[in-house]
């Protein structure tokens, strides 16, 4: 039996296969490949020695998803692939909702077809909105405030849905808050198209030269320093965490969610006051408007995640800025043939 592991290919996916893969786990990974690089899959291979099936399908493809499970014995499924970037969302929210909702849609009907009942989901914590509390609980009340996060939101109601119409179901909603971070080998990590939605590859890309300097989106929050605060936690953590939500929903039914974070919250300015420290580099920046549907504040209460999975998220801040840095240095065109060359610049 397999764990399918849909948008396999992207930058937690990847992760996540290398600790199913290192764990004794047999993976197919789907992926169409829209924000991601095939070559990630050969750095899986060559991280773990393993091999495993890849299709390149996209999951509004239902012929392709159902061409998936007829080949092969799946047990459970994890659900990463879909869009992802708030700003994005804002402009184009029909083809958010189309392709993450349908998409999903898509896959339960298949699964049900085929009569596998066990996911993990990949949500997050935009499904909070602007909450008057921090740090944030699973019981707060779900208010996502842009298009991104309201597919998510969405999907967890359907997949609520789903358990009560048929109680053999049992999913596990990860509410991820700021992955960072890379493979301490430093062959696998965050490889956007284009111009980074997400902080972290943005300041590291300033920093190997790719980029002239980082937008910082606001300084008139109301945290210590004016820019936004969240919570930033390595991507492998994120991905073992994965791993005992699989172990959960494998042995009983039900849905449940979970906070994926560390419990702190760090602002823009104290990022890129890191990365200065573990580059040895000054991180250019410029601060210009707020990003439509971004919020001030958002930092985790893992507790239950803690109490119920036995997970806890172990790796600090310096260390998740030189996983990421020994990823950008190494490859600074990303998964880029030629960036396997490297660069010399060291990690302090």
């Amino acid at each position: 039996m397999s764990i399918l592991v849909t948008g396999g290919a992207g930058y937690i996916g990847s992760h996540t296969c290398v600790e199913l893969l290192k764990e004794g786990y047999d993976i197919i990974v789907l992926d169409n490949l829209s924000n991601s690089k095939p070559a990630s899959l050969d750095r899986i291979k060559e991280i773990t020695g393993r091999d495993f099936s890849f299709y390149q399908v996209d999951l509004l493809d239902r012929d392709g998803v159902r061409t998936i499970f007829r080949e092969n014995e799946i047990e459970a499924v994890i659900h990463f692939a879909g869009l992802k970037a708030v700003g994005e969302s804002v402009s184009i929210p029909l083809h958010y909702y189309h392709n993450n909702i349908t998409g999903t849609l898509v896959l339960c009907d298949v699964m049900e077809e085929f009569g596998v009942y066990n996911m993990v989901f990949s949500s997050s914590a935009t499904v909070y909105g602007t909450q008057e509390q921090v740090p944030l609980t699973e019981n707060l009340p779900l208010q996502a405030t842009n298009p991104y996060g309201r597919t998510k939101l969405m999907i967890e109601e359907i997949l609520r849905d789903l358990y009560i119409s048929n109680s053999k179901w049992s999913i596990a909603l990860l509410r991820y808050f700021n992955p960072i971070g890379a493979h301490s080998s430093g062959l696998i990590g965050e490889d956007p198209n284009g111009i980074p939605n997400n902080l972290v590859p943005y300041i590291t890309q300033v920093a190997v030269g790719k980029l002239p300097e980082l937008k910082v989106f606001g300084n008139d929050y109301s945290t210590k320093d004016g820019t936004g605060v969240r919570d930033y936690i390595h991507v492998v953590d994120l991905s073992i965490g994965h791993l005992k939500a699989l172990d959960k929903v494998l042995t009983e039914t039900g849905v449940h969610a979970y906070n994926l974070g560390t419990g702190c919250g760090y602002s823009v300015m104290e990022m890129i006051k890191a990365f200065e420290e573990v580059t040895g580099k000054e991180i250019r920046y410029q601060v210009t408007n707020r990003r439509p549907g971004d919020i001030g504040i958002s930092y985790a209460d893992p507790a239950k995640a803690k109490e119920e999975l036995n997970w806890v998220a172990g790796k600090g801040l310096l260390e998740m800025c030189k996983d990421s840095w020994r990823w950008q240095s190494l490859n600074p065109n990303g998964y880029e043939e030629e960036s396997r060359l490297g660069l010399e610049i060291g990690v302090r």
